[in-house]
C-alpha cells in the first residue's frame, strides 16, 4: 500500500499522477475503516481528501504554512503528516485530536475548533513572514459555511487592502454542518449553476474562433459578469476556478501554478462531502459527525437507540408546544438547525424560524432588534459558540434589557471535541451581567419547565443552558410550568453537611449524598437551579445552620457557581462556614470520554464524596 509509505509530504513528491489517485482511494479506505469503529467526524473529511494531497503535493510543508478552517476537514492532512498510525485514536482520551493541534504536530500551523478563523490567522502569518524578511507560501483553506462569518469577510476585506502574498483556497460545498444558508451561498450556486457561463466556460475556445471582435468583446464581458471570482476580484483577489475539488487533474495544475504568483489569490473548488462513501454523500448532514459505530456494508450506526429522550430533543419538543399557543415566538441560529433541534422547530414554524448562518454576533443582534418589536426571539446556540457573540450579549441585549432567551446547548464537558468546545465558562460569562437570568435544569424534566419559564420571561434577558446527550429518565410531566424565577429546591435533609448543585451535577450530589449516608455523614442537598439570581434565602440559611458546604458544578471554578455561593456567603457576612468547591479547574481540558473527564476534574460523585468525609472529619479509607 502506498498510504503506509507515507509518513511525512515528502512522500508524496515523488509520486505520479496514477499513484496519487491510488493513495486517495487508500485513504478513503483506511478513514472508513478507522472511523466505524472509532466515531469521529465523517463526511467533511472525505470531501477533502483529493485537496490535502494535492496541497502537500504542490507545497514544501511545513515551510510553507496551510491553515485549514475549523479542522473537521483535516483528517486527510492528519494521515500525510506523520499520524496514520495514531489516527485510531482520534477523539479518544489521550489519542489525537479531531481538530487541528499546535502542540500535537508543527504541520498544524494554527489550531481551531470554531469556523471562520483561517483567513486572519493566515492573513497574520503572512504579515510576520513579510516583517521577518522571509519567503514561504501561506494558504488558508475555508469552506463555503466558514465563509457565512463575518470576520472571514473582515480579513479578506484587509488582506485585498494590504495586497498580502497569500492564498485561499474555498472549499465550496455547499455545506457547514447543515447546507449553507445566506444569500452568498444563494450567489455561488446562482452562478456556478448558471447555464450560460457554464457553456461560455466549457466551449470558450471554439467559440472565441467563430465570433467577430465586436462579438469576442461583449460574451468576454458577459463572463466577467456572471463569474464566481467578481466578488473576490472586489475584494482585490486574483480569481481561479471553480474547480473539481475531488479531480486531481483539476486541482493539481492550477496549485502548481498559483503557487509561482503574488499578492492575494482564492483558488475556488468544488467538493463533495462523504465524497466515495454514497451512505455520506446522499446524507452529509446526517453523517457530519458519527457518534457510534456503523456497519460499512449497510450505512446503518449499531449504537442501540435509547428510550430516553436527549435534552436537544426535549428543548424542541417543549419550544414547538409553546410556540403553537404564541405567534411571537420565533427560532433564531447560527448555522446550526440539527444541532441545537430547530430544525424541528423550523419544520413546524418555516417563518419564525431564522439560521443567520455561521455569525453568532449577526444572530444575537438580529434577536435583540426582533425583541424590541415585541417578538419572542429564541436564540440557540452551543455554549462554547456563544462566547463569539459575548460583546453583542452585554452591548445589544443586556444594556437594553431586552427579553431575548438564549439557549445554550452542549454546556458542560462534551468529550471527544476537547477544550474547543467544552461549554464550561457560561455560567461566568452569564453570571457576571446586570440583567441576565440563569439557569441549569437538573433533568430533562425540569429543562421543559425551564423552556416555559424562559419564553415567559418579560423583564429582560434570559438564559438556561443544557448537557449534550440524553437525559436522566426520569418521568416527564404533560405539560412545562413556569418555574419561579431566581428559587431552588432541597432535594435532601440533612445535619453534617450540605451539597449546592446545579445542572446535571445534581444527581451525582444526590448518589454521593447516599453514599455519605452509609458513612454516617447526613447530607442535606439542594437544586439550586438559577446560578443568577442564586437562592440565597434558602442557601445561606442552610449554610449558616450546618456549617460544612460542597458546592458542584459542571463549569469553571473562576467566577462560577461556586464563587456566587462563597459571594453570597459573604455578602450576608457569614465567615464561619467551611465551603469546598468542585467544579472545572482553571485549565482548559483535553478530548475524551465525558465520564473520565469529569473523574479527572475532580468533579463526579466519587469527588464529592471524598470532599464530604474530608469535611465531615471522617477518613475515606
Amino acid at each position: 500500500m502506498i498510504l503506509e509509505k507515507i509518513d511525512s509530504p515528502k512522500n508524496l513528491k515523488s509520486l505520479s499522477l496514477a499513484e496519487l489517485k491510488t493513495l486517495a482511494q487508500e485513504i478513503r479506505e483506511y478513514m472508513l475503516a478507522v472511523l466505524s469503529e472509532h466515531p469521529g467526524h465523517f463526511a467533511p473529511n472525505f470531501g477533502t481528501i483529493e485537496l490535502a494531497i494535492a496541497l502537500h503535493h504542490v507545497l514544501d510543508t511545513p515551510r510553507d504554512r496551510i491553515i485549514w478552517d475549523i479542522g473537521h476537514q483535516a483528517y486527510p492532512h492528519k494521515l500525510l503528516t506523520g499520524r496514520r498510525d495514531q489516527f485510531p485514536t482520534v477523539r479518544e482520551f489521550g489519542g489525537i485530536s479531531g481538530f487541528l493541534s499546535r502542540e500535537e504536530s508543527e504541520y498544524d500551523v494554527f489550531g481551531a475548533g470554531h469556523s471562520s478563523t483561517s483567513l486572519a490567522a493566515a492573513l497574520g502569518i503572512a504579515t510576520a513572514r513579510d516583517i521577518n524578511k522571509k519567503d514561504y507560501k501561506v494558504v488558508a483553506v475555508i469552506g463555503d459555511g466558514g465563509l457565512t462569518g463575518g470576520m472571514a469577510f473582515e480579513a479578506l476585506n484587509a488582506a485585498g487592502d494590504f495586497r498580502t502574498d497569500m492564498t485561499v483556497v474555498l472549499n465550496d460545498n455547499q455545506m457547514s454542518i447543515s447546507a449553507t444558508v445566506g444569500a452568498f451561498s444563494k450567489y455561488f450556486n446562482r452562478l456556478t449553476s448558471n447555464k450560460a457561463y457554464n457553456v461560455l466556460r466549457s466551449g470558450a475556445k471554439e467559440f472565441m474562433d467563430f465570433i467577430s471582435p465586436d462579438a469576442k468583446h461583449v460574451a468576454r464581458k458577459i463572463e466577467a459578469a456572471l463569474k464566481p471570482g467578481t466578488l473576490f476580484e472586489a475584494f482585490g483577489f486574483r480569481y481561479f476556478g471553480p474547480l473539481d475539488g475531488n479531480d486531481l487533474e483539476a486541482v493539481l495544475p492550477v496549485l502548481e501554478g498559483v503557487k509561482a504568483l503574488q499578492g492575494p489569490i482564492l483558488v475556488h473548488v468544488s467538493t463533495r462531502k462523504g465524497k466515495g462513501y454514497a451512505p455520506a454523500e446522499t446524507d452529509p448532514v446526517g453523517f457530519y459527525s458519527l457518534s457510534g459505530k456503523l456497519d460499512v456494508q449497510t450505512g446503518k450506526f449499531l449504537a442501540a437507540k435509547s428510550s430516553v429522550p436527549k435534552y436537544t430533543d426535549v428543548f424542541s419538543q417543549a419550544l414547538i408546544k409553546l410556540a403553537k399557543g404564541d405567534s411571537r415566538i420565533v427560532g433564531v441560529t447560527a448555522a446550526m438547525p440539527s444541532g441545537t433541534g430547530l430544525d424541528k422547530f423550523q419544520e413546524a414554524f418555516p417563518k419564525r424560524f431564522f439560521d443567520v448562518g455561521l455569525a453568532e454576533q449577526c444572530a444575537v443582534t438580529f434577536a435583540a432588534g426582533l425583541a424590541t418589536q415585541e417578538i419572542k426571539p429564541v436564540v440557540a446556540i452551543y455554549s462554547t459558540f456563544l462566547q463569539r457573540a459575548y460583546d453583542q450579549v452585554i452591548h445589544d441585549v443586556c444594556i437594553q434589557n431586552l427579553p431575548v432567551t438564549f439557549v445554550l446547548d452542549r454546556a458542560g464537558l462534551v468529550g471527544a471535541d476537547g477544550p474547543t468546545h467544552h461549554g464550561v465558562f457560561d455560567y461566568a460569562y452569564l453570571r457576571s451581567l446586570p440583567n441576565m437570568v440563569a439557569m441549569a435544569p437538573k433533568d430533562e424534566d425540569e429543562l421543559q419547565h425551564m423552556v416555559r419559564t424562559a419564553v415567559e420571561y418579560d423583564d429582560g434577558p434570559i438564559a438556561f443552558r443544557y448537557p449534550r446527550g440524553s437525559g436522566i429518565g426520569v418521568p416527564m410531566q404533560k405539560e412545562p410550568q413556569a418555574l419561579p424565577i431566581g428559587k431552588g429546591e432541597v432535594l435532601r435533609e440533612g445535619d453534617d453537611l450540605l451539597i449546592v448543585a446545579i445542572g446535571n451535577r445534581v444527581y451525582p450530589a444526590t448518589e454521593a449524598a447516599d453514599v455519605l449516608a452509609d458513612s454516617g455523614v447526613s447530607t442535606a442537598v439542594v437544586n439550586a437551579r438559577f446560578v443568577k439570581p442564586l437562592d440565597e434565602e434558602l442557601i445561606v440559611p442552610l449554610a449558616e445552620r450546618i456549617g460544612r458546604v460542597i458546592t458542584i458544578e459542571d463549569g469553571v471554578l473562576m467566577g462560577g457557581f461556586g464563587s456566587a455561593v462563597l459571594e453570597a456567603l459573604a455578602h450576608r457576612g457569614i465567615q464561619d462556614v467551611q465551603v469546598r468547591r468542585l467544579g472545572i479547574p482553571d485549565q482548559f481540558i483535553e478530548h475524551g470520554d465525558v465520564k473520565t473527564l469529569y473523574s479527572l476534574c475532580g468533579c463526579d460523585e466519587e469527588a464529592i464524596v471524598r470532599g464530604g468525609l474530608a469535611l465531615a472529619g471522617k477518613s475515606s479509607g
